[in-house]
């Protein structure tokens, strides 16, 4: 036991490996996901829209239905406490190809509960993708790659996104048009399915570890690295407990879970309950060209990810949230009081596109660098499942309030959401970029870096 234990310390940490063809495998598999995930969550509000005169929706089921996949994201606190249970590989080997049969069956449904449900089942797989993903990815790349290729995973999420609106646009005119778009999103999740079969995910050697598998770790790292890589001193010492959701509110991880639930939130209620029903935000608008508005929209946000990714490391992780949060309410509260013509609004709506959408690039390394290998996948659960509350209020409620008061109501609120969580980063949002901590800042349970 004693030469086994000698052997594991002698092997050079992992996580310092070059990147090779098993980081590139891993990460290619998540990103495969993201454009999964991203697809489908804007395909939701085209669909609805292009349905509207078909089916008998009213605000209500508009309202349910394109925050079906996002009330399903709610999924995330239970997945990412599955993955710390059992593992990351099982999951995600899984989840896309329920991913497609879902898609596959809004071919055979008309019933709007049962179009809901759908949806909701659509969230809960792209729920293992946000979270087990995101910790399976943080877990293999090498020290100092993972948070920015974390920050890049927008990008091909954007895509996903971007590319729901270009294709849904062609699918609408005729009366199975909505059905269409719905079951499009199966297109890529069965490419990222199929993908993650052949290229053979590996376990993660730091979940193990966390498991006190210590020599099955090392198999997997040997694997896939070759013989001289091995486990941390760290990651060997490691004491195997059981932990409940209880302790991500404990002393240690109160502020990061709450920060990282909350700024999510605030993010997401604005962003998806404006991007997903940009079709009606922009008829309320006096738009007559929706279409090409919409483009204008979501390449500005495609542009804003790529500048968010450009300055990720330049400033720290504290100041791009507040600044960009502040930025965005300061944006759409010009649009609300300021008397403008239509096409300055669109440039103004198009600036608020660039600056949110910049800071979409945290949405993944920030709650992953906020908690340590033991509770990662079930923090970034919490903060994705408490996100996802604020992306499901967000898509609810933006149809009620742009027909209650029109799209300046609408921009109203998510103009406050932004306000508030850009306060709330200021106050209580901690460091975690490791070149802008001071010592006194560094977190004992930060791994990323």
């Amino acid at each position: 036991m004693k030469y086994i234990k000698k052997e594991l310390q002698s092997k050079k940490d992992y996580k310092k490996a070059p990147f090779s063809d098993v980081h590139w495998r891993v990460y290619i598999s998540i990103l495969l996901g993201q454009i999964a995930c991203g697809y489908a969550l804007g395909i939701s509000g085209i669909a609805l829209d292009q349905a509207g005169s078909y089916l008998p929706l009213t605000n209500f089921w508009t309202g349910l239905i394109g925050a079906g996949g996002l009330i399903g994201l709610f999924g995330s606190i239970f997945m990412g406490r599955l993955a710390d249970k059992v593992g990351r590989k099982g999951l995600l080997m899984l989840n896309m190809y329920i991913f497609t049969i879902l898609s596959l069956a809004h071919l055979f449904v008309t019933n709007l509960f049962l179009i809901f449900l759908l949806r909701l089942g659509l969230g809960l797989m792209m729920a293992i993708d946000y979270t087990v993903g995101n910790a399976l990815l943080i877990e293999w790349l090498p020290t100092g790659e993972s948070g920015k290729k974390q920050s890049r995973l927008l990008i091909y999420w954007s895509i996903g996104f971007i590319l729901a609106y270009l294709i849904g646009s062609y699918l609408g005119g005729f009366s199975q048009g909505w059905k269409y778009s719905f079951t499009s999103s199966f297109i890529f999740g069965l490419i990222a399915a199929i993908f993650r079969s052949f290229a053979k995910i590996p376990a993660s050697p730091s979940w193990l570890a966390s498991r006190g598998k210590n020599a099955k770790a090392q198999k997997v790292i040997q694997r896939n690295l070759g013989s001289k890589w091995g486990l941390s001193e760290r990651l060997l010492s490691i004491k195997v407990k059981n932990i409940s959701w209880l302790h991500l509110f404990s002393k240690k991880y109160r502020r990061q879970t709450l920060v990282g639930g909350l700024f999510y939130a605030s993010q997401a209620f604005s962003f998806f309950g404006i991007s997903i029903f940009l079709p009606i935000l922009l008829k309320s608008m006096g738009v007559t060209n929706a279409n090409m508005s919409g483009i204008l929209y979501n390449g500005s946000m495609l542009i804003g990810v790529v500048i968010g990714i450009w300055i990720f490391n330049k400033i720290s992780r504290r100041s791009f949230l507040v600044v960009s949060f502040l930025s965005s309410a300061i944006a759409l509260a010009a649009m609300v009081f300021l008397d403008i013509s239509l096409w300055a609004k669109l440039g103004i709506f198009s600036l608020f596109s660039v600056i949110l959408s910049s800071s979409l690039v945290l949405d993944y390394p920030y709650p992953s660098e906020l908690f340590d290998v033991k509770v990662r996948a079930t923090g970034m659960g919490i903060c994705i499942a408490i996100s996802r509350i604020g992306a499901a209020c967000g898509t609810f409620l933006l149809p009620i309030l742009t027909d209650m008061g029109g799209s300046q109501l609408a921009m109203l609120v998510c103009a406050l959401v932004l306000f508030i969580g850009s306060m709330i980063c200021l106050v209580w949002a901690p460091e975690t970029s490791p070149k802008f901590m001071k010592k006194n800042e560094i977190l004992e349970n930060e791994v990323t870096e």
